[in-house]
């Protein structure tokens, strides 16, 4: 069945298709599983189209099955732009140690595995026992698995026991509790290193008056989760508008 839309930004016909698919499979929430209307686009989709098109050199059997599962079930992932970006930040900094607040299936914890190395490691989280077994399967098929610590429960409850830093802190559970999780993690996190959100733009919502939210709450959540890490003095904070906006704030070196 085609789609009929409204084409405001007056794209070339031969790359809506593309477009919208790109848009379907990115444009996406990481809790529930529902469709998450756009208040305001933050890039320009035919940005984002070429931007993906630069991107075939990332290609693998196991991202393609992993996107298209996504695609499929309206799951929420980060999509290729983001996650070579999540790779590269974390190479940036010679990253070894990641934490992730919400793992899903494993479609971000495929970049920063690749990134660690093999001496390094990703602890997943995730509180559906059946996406830690989709993970296994993906992340062994890449062979990435090894570099994994996947626990399934509560993020917030596996990080409290976790000891020790990590080189980057990664955000992507409920909405609402993002002042919560930026809290626990700022003073986990090494000298150098890097806490990263996603959905920090929350699909235009930060940005406009009085708007319609899927759940109660989470705009302004996100709203104070993103003043709290710019107005903290031990982070250098900056957002990547990139799909719905990934925040990335290193702590200082004193």
């Amino acid at each position: 069945m085609k789609l009929s839309y409204f084409n405001p930004l007056h794209i070339p016909a031969r790359f809506t298709t593309t477009i919208i698919d790109e848009t379907l499979l990115m444009a996406d929430i990481k809790s529930p599983t529902i469709l998450n209307p756009g208040v305001l686009i933050p890039v320009n989709p035919a940005i984002e189209h070429y931007l993906r098109g630069l991107l075939h050199s990332t290609d693998h059997p196991v991202l393609t099955e992993m996107e298209a599962l996504a695609q499929k079930n309206n799951f929420p992932i980060i999509g290729r732009l983001v996650g070579t970006f999540l790779e590269a930040q974390a190479k940036m900094i010679n990253a070894e140690r990641v934490f992730e607040f919400g793992s899903g299936y494993g479609y971000s914890a495929y970049w920063f595995a690749k990134a660690v190395g093999a001496k390094g490691q990703v602890i997943c989280t995730d509180a559906d026992f059946l996406n830690q077994q989709k993970a296994e399967h993906y992340l062994s098929a890449a062979g990435l698995w090894d570099r994994i610590d996947f626990r399934a429960g509560m993020a917030q409850d596996v990080f409290a026991q976790t000891e020790g830093l990590f080189d980057i802190c990664y955000n992507d559970v409920d909405k609402g509790d993002y002042p919560a999780i930026w809290q626990l993690a700022k003073d986990r996190i090494r000298p150098g290193g890097l806490y990263i959100a996603d959905n920090v733009l929350w699909r235009g919502r930060v940005a406009v008056e009085n708007p319609t939210d899927i759940f109660p709450g989470w705009t302004e959540a996100i709203i104070e989760h993103n003043q709290l890490i710019f107005n903290d003095p031990e982070f250098d904070a900056f957002i990547n508008p990139i799909r719905d906006g990934v925040i990335v704030a290193r702590k200082k070196i004193a």
